[in-house]
C-alpha cells in the first residue's frame, strides 16, 4: 500500500508557472510514489466568490486541463471536484462541533488571508470556517501527508487537533495525524517584483502562455533601475529577471558567471531577458501543447473529473459511515 497524498488547489483561474515551481512540479513526482488525490477545491473557492459562481464553474476545467498539461496523469492520480462530494461538506459541519471560534481566530493563516483578502468587515461563515473545511477534505482519505507551503502549517495543526479530539470524545481510532509536507522552494513572486504571483494582479506567466505573451511578460519585467547604460555595474539582488533565472537556470555555473559580468558592468537589460525568455519558453513550450490537445476533447477531461469524483466519493462515504457508527447516528 502506497502512502497517501492529498494536495489541490482553488479553482479561480488557470495556474500558473508559480503553482508549477510551488507544487505542480512535485505532483508530478509524488504520482509514482504515493495514492495521490487532486482536490478542485470549487466549494471553498465559493467563500469568498460566491457572487461569481461562473468563474469558479468554468475554472473547474481550466485547473483539470492544467494538471494534464503538467503531465499528471489520471491512473496514478485522482482528479476529483470537492462539491459533488457531499459527505466532504456533511462531515466538516460535526467537526464543527469540536472547535471553538476563538481557536479559529488565533489561526495564523486564516488571520493573514483575512487580511489579504480585506474581509474583517465582511468575514462570510464559509471563510472563517476553511481550516475545518480542509480538515474534512484531509481526514476523509486518511491522508498521511500534505504539501504545504510554511504559512500553512497551521491548518495541518488544526486538522490535528480535530482528529484527536474525535479520536477522544467518540472513543474510536477514526483518524490518523497527517504530516506535512514543507516546498524546499520558495515563492516565485510576481513579474513584477510583488511577492505574489496572481492572474488577477496581471504579473504572472501562465502554463497555457504562448511564446509571444512570454516574451512581452518578461520584457516587461523590473530589472535595477540604477543600470541605465550598458557599461554601468548592475545590482542582481532584487532584480526580478535574476530571481527568475535563479529558479529556472539549469545553468547554474553559468548563471554565476552572468551574475558576475552584470555586476561589474557591459551587460544589458536585454541580453538578460533574452536568456530567460530562452528558458521560460522551454519549460513551458510541451506544457503549452499538452494543454491544446487536452482542450480539443474536453469530453474526455470531463470524463476524467466524473471518474475520479465517483472513486473520490467512495473512499469519503467509507469514512462518513465510520464516524456515524462513532456518533450513534446510525438508525
Amino acid at each position: 500500500m502506497k502512502p497517501i497524498i492529498l494536495t489541490g488547489d482553488r479553482p479561480t483561474g488557470p495556474l500558473h508557472i508559480g503553482h508549477y515551481v510551488g507544487s505542480l512540479k512535485n505532483r508530478f513526482d509524488f504520482q509514482d510514489t504515493y495514492k495521490q488525490y487532486l482536490l478542485i477545491a470549487d466549494s471553498q473557492a465559493m467563500t469568498d466568490n460566491f457572487e461569481r459562481p461562473e468563474l469558479v464553474h468554468e475554472n473547474v476545467t481550466q485547473v483539470a486541463l492544467d494538471y494534464l498539461a503538467v503531465g499528471l496523469d489520471p491512473k496514478k492520480s485522482t482528479f476529483f471536484i470537492q462539491s459533488q462530494i457531499p459527505e466532504l461538506c456533511e462531515m466538516m459541519f460535526y467537526f464543527m462541533n469540536l472547535v471553538t471560534v476563538a481557536r479559529v481566530q488565533r489561526n495564523p493563516t486564516i488571520k493573514e488571508e483575512i487580511k489579504q483578502k480585506s474581509l474583517e468587515e465582511s468575514l462570510p461563515v464559509g471563510f472563517f470556517c476553511y481550516p475545518i473545511s480542509q480538515a474534512a477534505d484531509i481526514l476523509a482519505f486518511d491522508a498521511d501527508v500534505v504539501p504545504v507551503g510554511e504559512d500553512q502549517n497551521p491548518m495541518i495543526e488544526q486538522t490535528n487537533e480535530i482528529a484527536r479530539k474525535f479520536n477522544l470524545v467518540y472513543k474510536v481510532k477514526c483518524f490518523k495525524d497527517v504530516k506535512s509536507i514543507v516546498g524546499k522552494i520558495g515563492r516565485l513572486p510576481g513579474t513584477d517584483g510583488k511577492a505574489k504571483m496572481s492572474k488577477s494582479l496581471g504579473n504572472a506567466i501562465m502554463l497555457g502562455d504562448t511564446a509571444d505573451q512570454i516574451k512581452k511578460k518578461v520584457n516587461a519585467m523590473f530589472t535595477d533601475p540604477n543600470h541605465l547604460r550598458i557599461e554601468d555595474p548592475g545590482s542582481v539582488e532584487g532584480n526580478v529577471v535574476f530571481m527568475f533565472l535563479d529558479y529556472f537556470d539549469p545553468d547554474k555555473a553559468g548563471l554565476e558567471e552572468l551574475k558576475a559580468h552584470y555586476r561589474r558592468g557591459g551587460l544589458g537589460d536585454g541580453q538578460i531577458k533574452k536568456r530567460l525568455i530562452e528558458i521560460m519558453d522551454a519549460l513551458i513550450a510541451p506544457m503549452r501543447e499538452r494543454r491544446l490537445q487536452y482542450a480539443v476533447d474536453l469530453g474526455y477531461v470531463k470524463q476524467v473529473l466524473t471518474d475520479g469524483t465517483q472513486e473520490a466519493r467512495q473512499v469519503a462515504a467509507k469514512k462518513m459511515d465510520q464516524m456515524k457508527h462513532a456518533m450513534k447516528l446510525i438508525y
